[in-house]
């Protein structure tokens, strides 16, 4: 007679799978509703949390968003890959910005960058494969790799290499089982864009070793003094076959609530991709496809107007940090974050509290500064924090001026 194991009782049972618990909150998202439930309480918080520019999408995109409102063609399904007039409007507009030509064919459309994330993770990385992610990094990053089975491997560079990894730092943390590398320059969450010469290294790094590459690019177009964006493909033009690149309209527009990203790679990898889309989410909502279009075909006028007022903010705020004692901050080339140490200051004692890790002091800020921060353990190790300046000049120079005021009283 067999023998059976009885079933265990639904009752006593995970009511949520592991795989899903096990993923941890995004800490940006999270400093940011923390900062505005406090504001809402009447707390005057001001906010460096949430990467989002305090734009309004220009005019021109939201118009051609409300005529395609009102086209009847946009209130149906549309192919999972996204419009064909997108996908060509996203090709154009990379042989514009990247100086490299891709056929429409090798885009995908997705809602938002964070679902192009997910989905080149979970089309190329199967359980135990690694992925060597140059930290800081930003926090969705770890987590879309665990759900695709992956493991991440942290390769941590400081303020002293002003956040830039490199190629002997890679070669270390290679194993037989790693197969991928993500590439994010302009950097969330430090702001360190890699120069040419240093881009083109890594990527004939991974090229001879046979390594994947993810390539965020979100950024591109947010680059200071005289940094320049580099797409490694372009770099690298031998790696277009083993590189999917992440982009889309969020950052360059003021355009983050319209969800409207995209992927780049070779036809099996997009063909796969889109059809975990197809299972997923179907296809993007055809009018933020449609104000996408208008986007990236209008010209960069309005993109490089942003980027002046992140350009003065950023030469503010690093300004500012430079004279607290104890925090060091390396100068950010590239996208709207500052990225100061804070090593210097922890272990001191602050109005009685005595913060011996980052997020301890973030902590602090919140409370006695009605500042909102984000620390370093959202993005690797302790001991640094972030600061946005996609935010007001005004509420900058004050947000800062709190700051420099409390950690002043450090002991």
């Amino acid at each position: 007679m067999s023998q059976h194991t009885p079933a265990q009782p639904a009752s006593a049972r995970s009511r949520v799978s592991a795989r899903i618990a096990a993923i941890a909150p995004s800490a940006t998202l999270a400093v940011d509703a923390k900062a505005k439930a406090l504001k809402a309480a009447g707390r005057p918080v001001i906010g460096f949390g949430a990467g989002e520019p305090d734009f309004p999408t220009p005019d021109y995109i939201v118009e051609a968003a409300v005529a395609a409102a009102h086209d009847p063609v946009n209130h149906r399904y549309t192919p999972a890959a996204g419009l064909p007039a997108l996908r060509e409007a996203v090709a154009a507009k990379t042989l514009r910005d990247s100086g490299y030509a891709v056929d429409a064919s090798a885009v995908l459309v997705t809602n938002g960058g964070k679902q192009a994330v997910y989905q080149a993770f979970a089309t190329v990385v199967d359980p135990g494969d690694e992925v060597l992610l140059p930290a800081p990094y930003w926090t969705t990053y770890p987590e879309a790799v665990r759900l695709a089975g992956g493991v991440p491997v942290e390769v941590f560079a400081g303020a002293d290499q002003e956040y830039l990894v490199t190629v002997e730092q890679l070669e270390a943390a290679r194993t037989e089982r790693t197969k991928v590398l993500l590439f994010c320059s302009p950097s969330n969450p430090t702001g360190a864009v890699y120069s040419p010469e240093q881009t083109a290294e890594i990527g004939r790094w991974a090229l001879e070793h046979g390594i994947w590459v993810l390539t965020d690019e979100i950024y591109e177009h947010l680059v200071y003094d005289d940094a320049q964006f580099t797409p490694i493909v372009r770099a690298v033009p031998e790696l277009a076959d083993t590189t999917i690149v992440l982009n889309g309209v969020a950052k360059t527009y003021a355009m983050t609530g319209w969800r409207v990203g995209w992927m780049i790679g070779p036809a099996d990898v997009i063909k796969a991709a889109t059809n975990l889309q197809s299972h997923l989410t179907s296809n993007v909502a055809n009018v933020s496809q449609r104000a996408a279009v208008a986007a990236l075909t209008g010209d960069l006028s309005a993109a490089h107007a942003m980027r002046t007022a992140f350009d003065r903010r950023r030469r503010t705020m690093v300004e500012m940090l430079g004279t607290i004692d104890g925090v060091r901050i390396p100068v950010p080339k590239g996208a709207f974050y500052a990225y100061p140490s804070v090593e210097g200051v922890l272990g001191r004692t602050i109005r009685g509290v005595t913060p011996t890790t980052s997020a301890e002091l973030a902590a602090l800020i919140l409370e006695q500064a009605e500042v909102a921060v984000v620390p370093g353990e959202a993005f690797g190790p302790s001991g640094f924090l972030r600061l946005s300046y996609a935010l007001g000049d005004d509420d900058l120079a004050e947000g800062v001026g709190r700051i420099q005021a409390l950690l002043a009283d450090a002991d």
